[in-house]
């Protein structure tokens, strides 16, 4: 008998390392915190002239390890005139849960950020929310939380999922409209259904994520996880290679994701992997770059690629 009630566990313990893409997406109805003034009357003409330009850093734990999520507050999408010295409050809902949870109040340094500390959760997926007092303007951000052993897809965005490299041109403007290589919004799905946690991996600097998950909307794609460049305050990060490396590194060594395949199309990407640990028979490369230093070539689009290795993908084994 015990055995048996053994048995009828294992799938839902199987189960329980499954992305649960659902949740966060279909949230219970949300009741903004009262408005109240802003503390600084500077801040007060500040937001009443600019646009509203948060963001905020997603993040992924192993299960049982307690997760703080950063997030940057400023006005503008050319200026980013940071709100210093201002209340914001943060909710989280997700895998389980009925409501929105209150977390708490914080106060943004002078940097315009918080860092807030959502404790440990349950393994599932999250929907991180955090509204500024003054306003009530308010910005989404996202909280997995994994077990070890979990099997992830990585992708790298400019000039991997996107023709052109914002990388490159430091096409600002375009990153919400750029044009998509051919299937390569089904590939990232089709990951996606078989249950693999999908992670983005860009060099972007932060304060374009506003515009990334804009894009990743227009194509089909999930909001999240997306992790850009923190630390990069210009065009073109200069520490492209060791921001992916080290992400890689967190991903796999500590969080214990297994990323099975990952996507670029720059040789700092290749290098970043395989720096990583993710070995080159399963990074695959699209662009000029396509199947250099042993990596997997992508050539034109991903129509062939789809049709061929990415259907041949058997359902994840944490999902089975």
């Amino acid at each position: 008998m015990r055995l048996l009630a053994l048995a009828a566990l294992l799938p839902s313990l199987a189960l329980a390392q499954c992305p649960d893409y659902n949740s966060p997406v279909n949230t219970p109805t949300f009741t903004a915190p009262a408005k109240k003034s802003f503390r600084s009357f500077g801040n007060r003409l500040m937001a009443g002239i600019y646009q509203p330009w948060h963001m905020v850093h997603d993040e992924i734990v192993k299960s049982g390890t307690a997760a703080t999520m950063v997030g940057k507050f400023d006005y503008d999408a050319v200026l980013h005139k940071d709100l210093e010295g201002e209340y914001v409050h943060v909710y989280i809902a997700g895998t389980g849960m009925s409501s929105w949870q209150y977390v708490g109040r914080y106060t943004t340094d002078s940097d315009g950020k918080i860092a807030a500390n959502l404790g440990v959760r349950p393994v599932g997926e999250y929907k991180v929310r955090m509204v500024v007092e003054g306003d009530l303007s308010a910005v989404n951000g996202y909280l997995s939380v994994v077990e070890p052993g979990r099997k992830a897809v990585l992708f790298d965005i400019d000039g991997t999922l996107t023709i052109s490299d914002f990388e490159a041109y430091a096409d600002y403007v375009g990153v919400k409209t750029a044009q998509a290589y051919g299937y390569a919004a089904q590939t990232v799905n089709a990951y996606k259904a078989k249950g693999y946690q999908i992670i983005y991996l860009t060099a972007r600097p932060y304060w374009v994520a506003k515009d990334a998950r804009e894009w990743s909307a227009s194509q089909g794609l999930l909001p999240w996880h997306y992790r850009s460049n923190a630390y990069s305050s210009g065009p073109i990060p200069p520490d492209t290679q060791a921001h992916k490396t080290n992400y890689v590194k967190y991903l796999r060594n500590t969080v214990g994701l297994d990323i099975i395949r990952a996507y670029g199309n720059a040789t700092t990407d290749i290098a970043a992997y395989a720096d990583g640990g993710i070995p080159k028979a399963e990074t695959w490369i699209i662009g000029e770059n396509a199947g250099k230093d042993g990596t997997q070539p992508i050539y034109g689009d991903y129509t062939y690629h789809y049709s061929t290795i990415v259907t041949a993908t058997p359902q994840s084994s944490s999902c089975l």
